[in-house]
């Protein structure tokens, strides 16, 4: 543990330095940030998961800038050119750009024209320009360097080489490099043309074909929009500033006495330092930390959608059909029981004539008898309201119908998770299943998939994927974690994002299952090969056993408070089961007689609010959502129309709205309320149903420009 790390981090978050110490500590021993969040408030100072994941990130981050640090001292001092102020500058150094501009004099490098300049022994009489000296004259000194035999046959081309040595000085100069990078990032201009004779192939970047914005003000999308347009090769997309303004910051630093004969050869070797070596590479490395900071904004962005995507409301046990849509081959029935074990599948033609739709009807009335299903669940893929209208002519009794968000239904019915699940099943019967899963448990269904394939982010393959699945991981985590895991039902998939599971765990605890049977109680999982105590003190909490002798064992109270509460029960003369539930026994328990060194009162306020709600369920409860009758495509829109929708994406522009047509429609930021957004997740949220008016409908691009304004 780095203690200058700990002050470090502790100030940038404005916490105690013990506060970072306890949550390094914990990390560095094997503690996963649910568990360090929701059992270590003591430790911690009651920090959450979001500063506890700061602390996380900020600290790896320090650890990795010394690890460059030491790298580059090392390299340098091997070369015998460490000079002590060299050697402090770099310890000082905060970020790895400052240490990269500091690096880059000595880093080793192809053979360049400096160098060429310096091997036929140019570098003295650069230095000399380089100094200004009134009383030196460079053009007749040039002529004392002159040698044919060297490719200098006379003075103009001496100083040529001499300008190209102290170009790159110029370019390798780190604070000017520093000055002409933060030019770029306060002055510089995103430029965007679109490449003759590629309008049409990229007409969907048609926003950019004559683009530009300021570095400093250009929103993520747009920046990665326009890099998808470079990428795709229909764009050209530059980073500039002024050159004049560039020119001037360099010749302030360089060009020291302007009476000097010398000034105007470093004048111009500046300009072409400029030119050829630090411009480009300054817009590199500008393209990049914008490139980076989009990066950051898009992935927030997505975390937070996959949250609000995976807490969406369940709609819990009930026994549902579900129907994959589809007009050439059929569409896919399932009948799942109320924990999504799959009883049943067929598949109906609809729109092939009435007889055999005739036949689908009986199909579907008698399997909704037969299996008592109490909703039906429409993929709204192709043909969803057409079968969506069909379902509900059928008159099923105390059945609901809506339609669901089959985005990546497909990915999983091909994935490998897919054919463990059901082998022997066509991938569109396995999509029709998943369908179903997902209304009733979204969180447990869609942790099968990549998170990328889900359909809530935003440029999300432009991304850093290393960093992109970090994020979405930890967001994933999370949500596993404050809902809880029944160990009983739940899927591999499901059980490996639990604090301190894993894949191979998560596997063994399966296998455990399938050969002994369902789990007795907490203290049962012990038994699993290799869930030693550390995996143990990790996951129980996060773990329910339903059915247990142990009442607490379906609770969030973990395995180590049980003695504490055993002891409330007994000083309250009943039974551990009489304080859960009975809000008038828990009144008589005073928390403060129960605090020890290492139990406070954050901890005992949380047993005592999960006493009261035991394994409640922390997301919103279902609500049923139709979409208006006879719009069932994009054709059937018109001007004005005022509609109901479900938010299914939220972006950095806007969000996107199912309208009922296969379409989403896009609710722009401007569009979203009469008074200043300032970021569309500050007015809606995913799966949350709206009314919506419709502004404009591009039938070629099949684009739906909807407004909130006025619509409801």
């Amino acid at each position: 543990m780095n203690s200058h790390h700990i002050h470090k981090t502790a100030q940038e978050l404005s916490l105690k330095p013990s506060q970072v110490e306890s949550v390094v500590t914990l990390l560095e021993g094997g503690s996963t940030i649910p568990f360090i969040a929701r059992y270590r408030k003591e430790a911690t100072g009651m920090l959450d998961e979001v500063v506890v994941t700061s602390i996380r990130d900020r600290v790896k981050q320090l650890d990795e800038l010394d690890k460059r640090r030491t790298v580059i001292l090392e390299s340098i001092d091997k070369q015998g050119k460490l000079t002590p102020e060299l050697k402090g500058r770099i310890e000082k150094s905060g970020t790895i750009t400052e240490l990269e501009d500091l690096y880059l004099p000595y880093k080793p490098k192809r053979r360049t024209r400096g160098m060429i300049a310096k091997e036929k022994g140019l570098e003295p009489l650069a230095v000399d320009i380089f100094r200004q000296d009134t009383a030196f004259d460079p053009f007749k000194e040039a002529l004392r360097y002159a040698d044919p035999l060297k490719e200098l046959p006379g003075p103009d081309e001496v100083l040529a080489g001499a300008r190209d040595i102290m170009a790159e000085w110029v370019n390798e100069h780190a604070d000017a490099r520093a000055e002409v990078r933060d030019l770029f990032l306060t002055k510089g201009q995103f430029q965007s043309r679109v490449i003759k004779g590629k309008e049409e192939a990229g007409v969907k970047f048609k926003d950019y074909f004559a683009w530009e914005e300021a570095v400093a003000t250009a929103p993520s999308h747009r920046v990665l929009a326009a890099r998808r347009g470079e990428k795709e090769e229909c764009l050209l997309l530059r980073l500039t500033v002024a050159e004049s303004a560039a020119f001037a910051l360099l010749k302030a630093r360089f060009v020291r006495n302007n009476k000097s004969l010398s000034a105007g050869q470093v004048s111009l070797a500046v300009e072409d330092g400029y030119k050829r070596l630090m411009g480009p590479s300054i817009e590199n490395e500008v393209r990049l930390l914008t490139k980076e900071k989009a990066d950051a904004e898009a992935i927030a962005t997505f975390a937070t959608n996959l949250k609000q995507l995976l807490m969406a409301p369940p709609l819990g046990p009930r026994r549902v059909m579900a129907v994959d849509p589809g007009i050439r081959t059929g569409c896919k029935v399932t009948c799942l029981d109320a924990q999504g074990k799959l009883l049943e599948y067929q598949t109906i033609f609809l729109q092939q004539g009435q007889a055999r739709e005739r036949d689908g009807a009986e199909v579907v009335k008698t399997l909704a008898a037969k299996h008592k299903v109490e909703v039906v669940a429409i993929g709204n893929g192709t043909a969803s309201r057409e079968t969506e209208a069909f379902i509900r002519t059928l008159g099923l009794r105390d059945v609901n119908a809506m339609m669901v968000n089959e985005s990546g239904a497909s990915y999983y019915s091909a994935s490998e998770v897919a054919r463990r699940e059901f082998p022997d099943l066509d991938v569109s019967v396995r999509g029709a299943v998943s369908i179903g899963r997902r209304l009733q448990d979204p969180l447990a269904e869609l942790v099968k998939l990549d998170p990328k394939n889900i359909g809530v982010g935003q440029y999300q393959h432009d991304v850093d994927q290393s960093r992109l699945k970090d994020a979405l991981d930890d967001v994933t985590m999370s949500c596993v974690n404050q809902v809880g895991v029944d160990i009983n039902t739940a899927s591999r998939e499901l059980l490996m994002y639990v604090s301190g599971v894993g894949p191979a765990l998560a596997q063994a605890i399966v296998d455990f299952r399938n050969q002994k049977g369902p789990f007795q109680s907490r203290q049962a999982i012990a038994s699993v090969p290799r869930f030693n105590g550390k995996a143990f003190e990790q996951a129980a909490g996060f773990l329910r056993v339903m059915g247990s002798d142990n009442p607490l064992d379906a609770s969030a109270v973990h395995p180590e408070s049980y003695g504490i509460v055993e002891k409330m029960a007994s000083d309250a003369a009943c039974h551990v089961k009489d304080l859960l539930g009975n809000d008038k026994i828990r009144q008589r328990v005073d928390l403060k007689t129960y605090v020890t060194e290492t139990v406070g009162m954050p901890t005992l306020r949380d047993i005592m609010h999960e006493l009261a709600r035991p394994g409640r369920d922390p997301r919103a409860r279902f609500e049923f959502v139709q979409f208006k009758e006879g719009i069932n495509a994009i054709d059937d829109l018109a001007l004005d129309m005022i509609l109901p929708g479900v938010v299914t994406n939220i972006t950095d522009f806007g969000c996107f709205v199912d309208i009922g047509v296969h379409q989403d429609g896009l609710v722009h930021i401007s569009q979203m309320a009469d008074k200043f957004v300032k970021h569309p997740a500050d007015v809606v949220k995913l799966q949350q149903k709206v009314m919506v008016k419709v502004k404009e409908v591009d039938l070629n691009r099949k684009r739906i420009a909807l407004s909130m304004k006025d619509a409801a």
